[in-house]
C-alpha cells in the first residue's frame, strides 16, 4: 500500500501534455497521380511500351545479360538500356554506382518529374517525398564485389558497395541529382513493393507529410543466381523443346492461359508522381487519376503459396477503402503472374468478391507482355492500368489459350479493348505473404 501510496503522489507530480502538443490531424486531402514513367521488356520509356502493349507485342527474349546454364533462359531486358550514355553519367559514376537500380531510379525519377510537369524549387523540393522499393536491391553490386574478393583480394572489394546495397540509396541519389528534399523511404514488400510504395506515398501526402512524391519500384534481377533460384524453386517457366515459346520466345508469359508454367523474370521500373490535389492545382498540373483505396495486410500462411482468405480480405479492403463495393470496379488489373497456383488462387479470390458480376469485369494481366520484374512490377502496372482509364480501354492479356476451369474470367484475350469505367483494381501480391491492392479513380 505504501508503495502504491507513493507511485500516486509521483503521478501528480507529472506533466500534462496538452492535445496541441500531439501527432498533427491527418488533413485528409485528396491524393492524385500526376505523372509516370516506366522502363520495361518492351521500351525505356513509358510512351514506347505503351504504344507497344496497345499493339499486343510481348517483350521477351533470349537472354543476353549474362551466361547461364538453364532452360529458364527466356527473361523479359529492358532494350537499348546502357546507364553509361546517359548524359549525366560520367565514366567513373558508371563503375563506382555498378548497382543496375540506381541509375535506373534516377532516370525512371527524372522522366516521371517531366512527364508531370513538375519543377523542383525551393517550395516544392522540400515538399517531396521519394519512396522507391525492389525485392533484391543490389544484388548485382554484391556479385561484382564478391567476384573481386575471390579474383584478386580484399582490398579489391568497392568501398561503394554497401551504398550499392542501401535499399534507400537509389532514391537518396535520385534526390542527390534532382534536387528533392523530402523522406525518402525504400517499402520493401517483395513482389507487391510498387504497391506499397504507392499506398504509403499516398497517406503521407493525405496526412500533410508531403505534397509530392515520387512512388514506385525498380528491379534489375537478371544475374546467374537469381536466375538459378527462380528456375530451382520451379518458379520460372522452363523452355523445352516442345514449348510453344521454344521457336517464340514472345510466347513465354500466359497467364491465365491453358498451357502456363511459370512466369518469365524481367527487369524493369515503374515511378508515379502523386500530389495532393490542391498542390496539383496550384502548380497547374494535370491529374491522371485519383489514388481512391488502398487494402494491405499479410497472409501468415506460406512463403511463396498465396492464401485466399487474407487475399480476399486485402482486395475487399482496397475496395472498402475506396467508398465503393464490388459492382462498382470497371476493371481489374490481376497479378497474374502465369503461375499454375498463383492464377488458380487469384481466380478464387475475385470469384468470392464479385461473385455472378465478375463475368462483366475485365481483366488484364500486364505481365504476358513484359514479364515479372518483382519489386517494380506493381508500379508499373499502376502506370498501365491508370492510362488505360484515361484511354477507355483494356489491355490485352496476350498469349491466351482457354482454360475450361477459369472460363468465367472475361481476361481480354490477345487484343485490347474500348471500354467505359471509373474504377480500376490493381493487385500486388508477394513473396512472404505480403499483399497490397490499390483502386484508382479515373480523373
Amino acid at each position: 500500500m505504501q508503495c502504491l501510496c507513493h507511485f500516486q503522489a509521483l503521478s501528480l507530480k507529472l506533466p500534462r501534455f496538452e492535445t496541441d502538443l500531439s501527432m498533427q490531424r491527418p488533413k485528409n486531402r485528396r491524393v492524385v497521380v500526376a505523372g509516370y514513367a516506366t522502363a520495361t521488356a518492351l521500351a525505356s520509356d513509358f510512351a514506347a511500351t505503351w504504344r507497344r502493349v496497345l499493339a499486343g507485342e510481348a517483350g521477351f527474349r533470349r537472354l543476353s545479360r549474362c551466361r547461364v546454364e538453364t532452360r529458364s533462359n527466356v527473361v523479359g531486358e529492358i532494350p537499348d538500356w546502357d546507364p553509361a550514355k546517359l548524359p549525366t553519367v560520367n565514366a567513373k559514376e558508371a563503375s563506382v554506382w555498378n548497382a543496375g537500380y540506381v541509375f535506373l531510379t534516377v532516370e525512371m525519377c527524372r522522366q516521371a518529374l517531366a512527364d508531370a510537369g513538375l519543377v523542383m524549387d525551393g517550395e516544392s523540393a522540400p515538399r517531396t517525398a521519394c519512396l522507391i522499393g525492389s525485392a533484391l536491391n543490389g544484388s548485382d553490386a554484391y556479385r561484382i564485389a564478391m567476384g573481386n574478393y575471390l579474383e584478386h583480394g580484399p582490398l579489391k572489394v568497392s568501398p561503394y558497395l554497401l551504398p550499392n546495397l542501401c535499399a534507400n540509396l537509389p532514391a537518396g541519389k535520385a534526390g542527390m541529382e534532382l534536387g528533392f528534399t523530402g523522406p525518402i523511404i525504400s517499402p520493401q514488400g517483395a513482389c507487391a513493393s510498387g504497391n506499397h510504395a504507392i499506398g504509403l506515398a499516398a497517406r503521407m501526402i493525405r496526412d500533410g507529410d508531403a505534397d509530392f512524391a515520387l512512388a514506385g519500384g525498380v528491379e534489375t534481377c537478371l544475374i546467374p543466381e537469381i536466375i538459378l533460384g527462380f528456375t530451382n524453386m520451379l518458379a520460372t517457366i522452363k523452355v523445352g523443346e516442345k514449348d510453344r515459346a521454344f521457336s517464340d520466345p514472345r510466347q513465354a508469359s500466359r497467364p491465365f492461359s491453358l498451357d502456363r508454367k511459370g512466369f518469365v523474370l524481367a527487369e524493369g521500373a515503374g515511378v508515379l508522381v502523386l500530389a495532393a490535389e490542391e498542390a496539383a492545382v496550384s502548380r497547374g498540373l494535370q491529374a491522371k487519376a485519383e489514388v481512391l483505396g488502398v487494402g494491405w495486410n499479410s497472409d501468415a500462411h506460406h512463403f511463396t503459396r498465396p492464401n485466399l482468405t487474407t487475399v480476399v480480405q486485402c482486395m475487399r479492403a482496397a475496395i472498402a477503402d475506396a467508398g465503393l463495393a464490388p459492382a462498382d470496379i470497371g476493371a481489374i488489373n490481376a497479378h497474374g503472374t502465369s503461375t499454375k497456383a498463383g492464377d488458380g488462387t487469384e481466380a478464387d479470390c475475385l470469384r468470392e468478391i464479385f461473385g455472378a458480376h465478375l463475368a462483366k469485369i475485365p481483366i488484364s494481366a500486364n505481365k504476358s507482355q513484359i514479364g515479372h520484374s518483382l519489386g517494380a512490377a506493381a508500379a508499373i502496372e499502376a502506370a498501365l492500368a491508370i492510362e488505360s482509364m484515361q484511354q477507355q480501354v483494356v489491355l490485352p492479356t496476350v498469349n491466351h489459350l482457354p482454360d475450361p476451369e477459369l472460363a468465367d474470367l472475361d481476361v481480354v484475350p490477345n487484343e485490347f479493348r474500348r471500354h467505359s469505367y471509373e474504377h480500376v483494381l490493381s493487385n500486388a501480391f508477394g513473396f512472404g505473404g505480403t499483399n497490397c491492392c490499390l483502386v484508382f479513380r479515373g480523373l
